[in-house]
Protein backbone atom coordinates (compact mmCIF):
# COMPACT_ATOMS: atom_id res chain seq x y z
CA UNK A 1 0.00 0.00 0.00
CA UNK A 2 3.02 2.43 1.16
CA UNK A 3 4.58 1.84 -2.38
CA UNK A 4 1.21 2.28 -4.10
CA UNK A 5 0.83 5.63 -2.75
CA UNK A 6 4.56 6.51 -3.72
CA UNK A 7 4.03 5.96 -6.71
CA UNK A 8 0.76 7.67 -7.11
CA UNK A 9 2.58 10.81 -5.61
CA UNK A 10 5.70 10.65 -8.02
CA UNK A 11 3.21 9.67 -10.96
CA UNK A 12 1.26 13.11 -9.61
CA UNK A 13 4.30 15.04 -9.53
CA UNK A 14 5.62 13.94 -12.56
CA UNK A 15 2.12 15.06 -14.75
CA UNK A 16 1.90 18.32 -12.68
CA UNK A 17 6.13 18.97 -13.96
CA UNK A 18 5.02 17.77 -17.64
CA UNK A 19 1.89 20.38 -17.56
CA UNK A 20 4.10 23.30 -16.15
CA UNK A 21 7.50 22.50 -18.53
CA UNK A 22 4.59 22.36 -21.82
CA UNK A 23 2.89 25.68 -20.27
CA UNK A 24 6.40 27.63 -19.99
CA UNK A 25 6.98 26.43 -23.81
CA UNK A 26 3.51 27.32 -24.95
CA UNK A 27 4.06 30.85 -23.26
CA UNK A 28 7.86 31.34 -24.00
CA UNK A 29 7.68 29.84 -27.70
CA UNK A 30 4.76 31.06 -29.27
CA UNK A 31 3.00 34.18 -29.90
CA UNK A 32 -0.24 36.55 -30.20
CA UNK A 33 -1.54 37.15 -33.78
CA UNK A 34 -0.21 40.49 -34.90
CA UNK A 35 -2.00 43.71 -33.78
CA UNK A 36 -2.07 45.10 -37.22
CA UNK A 37 -5.41 44.96 -39.75
CA UNK A 38 -4.23 42.11 -42.53
CA UNK A 39 -5.75 44.42 -45.27
CA UNK A 40 -3.04 47.06 -44.43
CA UNK A 41 -0.53 44.84 -45.84
CA UNK A 42 1.63 46.87 -48.40
CA UNK A 43 3.38 44.22 -51.21
CA UNK A 44 7.03 44.89 -51.91
CA UNK A 45 6.83 47.50 -54.50
CA UNK A 46 7.11 45.22 -58.37
CA UNK A 47 9.56 47.67 -59.92
CA UNK A 48 11.22 50.51 -58.48
CA UNK A 49 11.85 53.53 -60.55
CA UNK A 50 15.33 55.21 -60.71
CA UNK A 51 14.42 58.59 -59.29
CA UNK A 52 12.46 56.75 -56.44
CA UNK A 53 12.64 57.24 -53.13
CA UNK A 54 12.21 53.81 -50.90
CA UNK A 55 12.33 52.79 -47.88
CA UNK A 56 12.96 48.86 -46.07
CA UNK A 57 11.33 47.98 -43.03
CA UNK A 58 12.99 44.99 -40.44
CA UNK A 59 10.75 45.29 -37.89
CA UNK A 60 10.37 46.92 -34.30
CA UNK A 61 11.84 50.81 -35.57
CA UNK A 62 14.57 49.55 -37.64
CA UNK A 63 14.05 51.55 -41.40
CA UNK A 64 16.20 52.01 -43.93
CA UNK A 65 15.71 54.85 -46.05
CA UNK A 66 17.19 55.48 -49.69
CA UNK A 67 16.84 57.94 -52.53
CA UNK A 68 19.46 56.11 -54.88
CA UNK A 69 22.22 58.20 -54.27
CA UNK A 70 22.33 58.38 -50.15
CA UNK A 71 21.26 55.45 -47.52
CA UNK A 72 20.40 55.82 -43.82
CA UNK A 73 19.17 53.94 -40.71
CA UNK A 74 17.16 54.04 -38.08
CA UNK A 75 18.26 51.75 -35.23
CA UNK A 76 19.66 48.97 -36.75
CA UNK A 77 18.08 46.30 -34.90
CA UNK A 78 18.77 42.53 -35.97
CA UNK A 79 19.25 40.64 -32.63
CA UNK A 80 16.36 38.98 -31.29
CA UNK A 81 17.60 37.64 -27.44
CA UNK A 82 15.22 35.01 -26.47
CA UNK A 83 12.75 35.90 -23.06
CA UNK A 84 14.49 34.38 -20.57
CA UNK A 85 17.59 35.79 -21.59
CA UNK A 86 16.05 39.17 -21.62
CA UNK A 87 14.60 39.06 -18.42
CA UNK A 88 17.05 36.93 -16.33
CA UNK A 89 20.89 36.47 -18.31
CA UNK A 90 22.74 38.91 -20.44
CA UNK A 91 22.69 40.43 -24.02
CA UNK A 92 24.66 41.57 -26.51
CA UNK A 93 24.96 41.44 -30.47
CA UNK A 94 23.74 38.69 -32.24
CA UNK A 95 26.77 39.36 -35.20
CA UNK A 96 25.36 36.50 -37.48
CA UNK A 97 22.05 38.47 -36.85
CA UNK A 98 23.53 41.68 -37.39
CA UNK A 99 24.98 40.05 -41.17
CA UNK A 100 22.21 38.62 -42.25
CA UNK A 101 19.79 41.35 -41.23
CA UNK A 102 22.45 44.23 -43.55
CA UNK A 103 22.26 41.39 -46.15
CA UNK A 104 18.67 41.17 -46.42
CA UNK A 105 17.81 44.89 -46.60
CA UNK A 106 21.15 44.68 -49.30
CA UNK A 107 23.27 47.42 -47.17
CA UNK A 108 26.79 47.07 -47.37
CA UNK A 109 27.07 51.10 -46.67
CA UNK A 110 25.14 53.69 -44.66
CA UNK A 111 25.59 57.76 -44.25
CA UNK A 112 23.69 57.38 -40.79
CA UNK A 113 22.50 55.44 -38.35
CA UNK A 114 20.30 56.58 -35.87
CA UNK A 115 19.19 55.29 -32.69
CA UNK A 116 15.79 56.79 -31.84
CA UNK A 117 16.63 55.91 -27.80
CA UNK A 118 19.05 53.51 -26.00
CA UNK A 119 17.33 50.42 -24.85
CA UNK A 120 18.66 47.27 -26.10
CA UNK A 121 15.85 46.55 -29.01
CA UNK A 122 17.02 50.12 -30.58
CA UNK A 123 20.70 50.74 -30.15
CA UNK A 124 22.23 47.71 -29.07
CA UNK A 125 23.45 46.43 -32.75
CA UNK A 126 23.72 50.36 -33.99
CA UNK A 127 27.32 50.64 -33.39
CA UNK A 128 28.25 47.24 -35.03
CA UNK A 129 26.17 48.06 -37.49
CA UNK A 130 28.25 51.51 -37.78
CA UNK A 131 31.28 50.17 -38.03
CA UNK A 132 30.20 47.58 -41.03
CA UNK A 133 29.05 49.97 -42.78
CA UNK A 134 30.94 53.49 -42.43
CA UNK A 135 27.65 55.39 -40.96
CA UNK A 136 27.82 57.94 -38.22
CA UNK A 137 26.13 57.07 -35.05
CA UNK A 138 23.92 59.39 -34.43
CA UNK A 139 21.71 59.62 -31.13
CA UNK A 140 21.91 60.83 -27.35
CA UNK A 141 25.17 60.80 -25.20
CA UNK A 142 23.59 57.54 -23.80
CA UNK A 143 23.93 55.96 -27.17
CA UNK A 144 26.90 57.46 -27.81
CA UNK A 145 28.28 55.35 -24.33
CA UNK A 146 26.95 52.28 -26.41
CA UNK A 147 29.09 53.15 -28.96
CA UNK A 148 32.22 53.60 -27.05
CA UNK A 149 31.58 51.07 -25.12
CA UNK A 150 31.75 48.63 -28.11
CA UNK A 151 34.56 50.50 -29.59
CA UNK A 152 33.49 52.64 -32.36
CA UNK A 153 35.83 55.25 -33.25
CA UNK A 154 34.65 58.55 -31.64
CA UNK A 155 34.52 60.24 -35.40
CA UNK A 156 31.67 57.76 -36.27
CA UNK A 157 29.94 58.80 -33.44
CA UNK A 158 27.43 62.35 -33.02
CA UNK A 159 25.31 63.51 -30.14
CA UNK A 160 22.48 65.21 -31.21
CA UNK A 161 20.79 68.50 -30.50
CA UNK A 162 17.33 68.84 -29.89
CA UNK A 163 15.71 70.66 -32.82
CA UNK A 164 19.23 71.06 -34.86
CA UNK A 165 18.25 69.59 -38.42
CA UNK A 166 21.10 67.19 -39.38
CA UNK A 167 21.59 66.92 -43.72
CA UNK A 168 22.04 63.37 -44.92
CA UNK A 169 22.74 63.69 -48.03
CA UNK A 170 19.13 65.68 -49.76
CA UNK A 171 17.23 64.55 -46.27
CA UNK A 172 17.04 66.83 -43.50
CA UNK A 173 16.64 65.35 -40.13
CA UNK A 174 15.32 67.19 -37.47
CA UNK A 175 15.64 65.20 -33.53
CA UNK A 176 12.46 65.91 -31.51
CA UNK A 177 12.99 64.98 -27.79
CA UNK A 178 9.84 63.54 -26.86
CA UNK A 179 8.90 61.45 -23.54
CA UNK A 180 9.24 57.53 -24.31
CA UNK A 181 6.31 55.62 -23.91
CA UNK A 182 4.83 55.62 -20.45
CA UNK A 183 4.64 51.91 -18.99
CA UNK A 184 1.52 51.98 -16.91
CA UNK A 185 2.71 49.09 -14.52
CA UNK A 186 4.64 51.11 -11.85
CA UNK A 187 7.86 48.62 -11.46
CA UNK A 188 8.48 48.21 -15.62
CA UNK A 189 8.11 52.26 -15.55
CA UNK A 190 11.03 52.00 -13.02
CA UNK A 191 13.28 49.43 -14.67
CA UNK A 192 12.93 50.93 -18.22
CA UNK A 193 12.40 54.98 -17.64
CA UNK A 194 14.32 55.50 -13.84
CA UNK A 195 17.38 56.37 -13.98
CA UNK A 196 17.66 56.98 -17.64
CA UNK A 197 21.10 57.98 -18.62
CA UNK A 198 24.06 55.60 -19.72
CA UNK A 199 26.88 57.47 -18.17
CA UNK A 200 30.25 55.93 -18.65
CA UNK A 201 30.75 53.08 -22.47
CA UNK A 202 28.88 50.32 -22.25
CA UNK A 203 30.49 47.10 -22.64
CA UNK A 204 28.16 44.11 -23.50
CA UNK A 205 27.66 41.15 -22.07
CA UNK A 206 24.94 43.29 -20.22
CA UNK A 207 21.37 42.33 -18.74
CA UNK A 208 18.41 44.14 -20.99
CA UNK A 209 18.05 47.11 -18.59
CA UNK A 210 21.62 48.16 -18.55
CA UNK A 211 20.65 49.73 -22.13
CA UNK A 212 19.04 52.84 -20.43
CA UNK A 213 16.73 54.98 -22.31
CA UNK A 214 18.63 58.15 -22.89
CA UNK A 215 16.90 60.54 -24.40
CA UNK A 216 14.06 59.69 -26.88
CA UNK A 217 13.56 61.49 -30.37
CA UNK A 218 11.12 61.43 -32.88
CA UNK A 219 12.77 62.14 -36.37
CA UNK A 220 10.93 64.68 -38.77
CA UNK A 221 12.62 63.90 -42.52
CA UNK A 222 12.18 66.56 -45.08
CA UNK A 223 13.38 65.74 -48.47
CA UNK A 224 12.81 67.20 -51.71
CA UNK A 225 10.04 64.22 -52.60
CA UNK A 226 8.21 64.81 -49.00
CA UNK A 227 8.22 64.59 -45.63
CA UNK A 228 7.63 62.11 -42.73
CA UNK A 229 7.76 61.51 -39.13
CA UNK A 230 9.30 58.69 -37.12
CA UNK A 231 7.72 57.56 -33.86
CA UNK A 232 9.66 54.79 -32.28
CA UNK A 233 8.38 54.75 -28.90
CA UNK A 234 4.14 55.77 -28.49
CA UNK A 235 5.27 58.59 -26.20
CA UNK A 236 4.42 61.93 -26.05
CA UNK A 237 4.76 65.72 -25.09
CA UNK A 238 1.71 68.16 -25.73
CA UNK A 239 2.22 70.59 -28.38
CA UNK A 240 5.78 69.54 -29.06
CA UNK A 241 4.65 68.53 -32.44
CA UNK A 242 3.32 71.85 -33.96
CA UNK A 243 4.87 72.82 -36.80
CA UNK A 244 6.31 69.57 -37.94
CA UNK A 245 3.94 68.45 -40.53
CA UNK A 246 4.45 65.34 -42.34
CA UNK A 247 3.40 63.40 -45.42
CA UNK A 248 3.87 60.63 -43.73
CA UNK A 249 3.80 59.13 -40.12
CA UNK A 250 5.83 55.85 -39.12
CA UNK A 251 3.60 55.48 -35.77
CA UNK A 252 5.17 53.94 -32.82
CA UNK A 253 2.51 51.47 -31.01
CA UNK A 254 4.44 49.23 -29.33
CA UNK A 255 2.80 48.54 -25.86
CA UNK A 256 0.13 51.21 -26.43
CA UNK A 257 -2.59 48.46 -25.65
CA UNK A 258 -1.64 48.08 -22.37
CA UNK A 259 -2.32 52.34 -22.14
CA UNK A 260 -5.56 53.69 -21.17
CA UNK A 261 -8.45 55.44 -23.39
CA UNK A 262 -7.40 58.55 -22.89
CA UNK A 263 -3.65 58.38 -23.34
CA UNK A 264 -4.48 56.23 -26.61
CA UNK A 265 -6.54 59.58 -27.55
CA UNK A 266 -3.80 61.95 -26.60
CA UNK A 267 -0.81 60.15 -28.25
CA UNK A 268 -2.79 60.01 -31.67
CA UNK A 269 -3.75 64.04 -31.37
CA UNK A 270 -0.41 64.66 -30.09
CA UNK A 271 1.49 63.15 -32.68
CA UNK A 272 -0.95 62.05 -36.27
CA UNK A 273 -3.66 65.16 -35.82
CA UNK A 274 -0.97 67.86 -34.97
CA UNK A 275 0.69 66.47 -38.16
CA UNK A 276 -1.80 65.80 -40.98
CA UNK A 277 -0.25 63.08 -42.46
CA UNK A 278 -2.18 61.60 -45.81
CA UNK A 279 -0.26 57.71 -44.79
CA UNK A 280 0.24 56.27 -41.05
CA UNK A 281 2.23 53.47 -41.10
CA UNK A 282 2.14 51.30 -37.76
CA UNK A 283 6.05 50.24 -36.83
CA UNK A 284 7.01 48.60 -33.17
CA UNK A 285 4.34 46.18 -32.85
CA UNK A 286 6.18 43.03 -34.00
CA UNK A 287 7.74 40.99 -31.06
CA UNK A 288 10.96 41.31 -29.98
CA UNK A 289 11.73 37.94 -29.51
CA UNK A 290 10.09 36.36 -32.53
CA UNK A 291 11.97 34.89 -35.77
CA UNK A 292 13.87 37.21 -38.04
CA UNK A 293 12.13 35.50 -41.04
CA UNK A 294 8.54 34.85 -42.26
CA UNK A 295 6.11 36.35 -41.48
CA UNK A 296 5.93 38.89 -38.38
CA UNK A 297 4.58 37.50 -35.03
CA UNK A 298 2.40 39.87 -32.12
CA UNK A 299 3.85 39.68 -29.02
CA UNK A 300 5.35 36.04 -27.24
CA UNK A 301 2.33 35.04 -25.44
CA UNK A 302 3.86 35.15 -22.00
CA UNK A 303 4.97 39.35 -22.89
CA UNK A 304 1.27 39.92 -23.43
CA UNK A 305 0.12 37.71 -20.57
CA UNK A 306 2.41 40.01 -18.18
CA UNK A 307 1.93 43.29 -20.26
CA UNK A 308 -2.20 42.99 -20.31
CA UNK A 309 -4.11 44.84 -22.52
CA UNK A 310 -2.70 44.06 -25.94
CA UNK A 311 -5.87 42.93 -27.18
CA UNK A 312 -6.56 46.64 -27.13
CA UNK A 313 -4.37 48.01 -29.71
CA UNK A 314 -5.72 46.49 -33.20
CA UNK A 315 -9.59 48.28 -32.15
CA UNK A 316 -7.91 51.38 -31.39
CA UNK A 317 -6.12 51.33 -34.65
CA UNK A 318 -9.10 50.29 -37.04
CA UNK A 319 -11.21 52.82 -35.22
CA UNK A 320 -8.98 55.82 -36.26
CA UNK A 321 -8.73 54.32 -39.28
CA UNK A 322 -12.68 54.40 -39.95
CA UNK A 323 -12.58 58.36 -38.53
CA UNK A 324 -10.26 59.25 -40.77
CA UNK A 325 -11.07 57.71 -44.34
CA UNK A 326 -8.42 60.05 -45.60
CA UNK A 327 -5.56 58.73 -44.16
CA UNK A 328 -4.44 55.41 -45.54
CA UNK A 329 -3.28 53.09 -43.20
CA UNK A 330 -0.03 50.42 -44.42
CA UNK A 331 1.97 48.07 -42.79
CA UNK A 332 4.97 47.05 -44.28
CA UNK A 333 7.00 43.77 -45.90
CA UNK A 334 9.64 42.76 -44.25
CA UNK A 335 13.16 43.59 -45.74
CA UNK A 336 11.53 44.33 -49.68
CA UNK A 337 11.82 47.95 -50.76
CA UNK A 338 8.43 49.75 -51.07
CA UNK A 339 8.46 53.01 -53.14
CA UNK A 340 7.51 55.87 -50.45
CA UNK A 341 7.44 58.73 -52.32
Amino acid sequence: MKHRITRLVLLSVGTLLAITLGAADFLLTTYQPPPVDPNWALPPSQTIPTDALTVRYTGTATLVFSDGETTWMTDGWFSRPKPLQVLFGKIEPDLDAITNGLERNEVDELAAVFALHSHYDHAMDSPEVAKRTGAVLLGSESTANIGRGWRLPEKQIRVVVDREPIAIGKFTVTPIELRHFQFPDPEMAARALGDPEIDAPLTPPVAAFDYRVGKAYVLHVAHPKGTWLILGSAGFVAGALEGYDADVVFLGVGALGSQTDAYRESYWKETVERTNPTRVIPIHWDSLTGPAEGPFTGMVRAAALLSKGSENLLPFLQAKQAANPHINFITLPRYAPVVLF
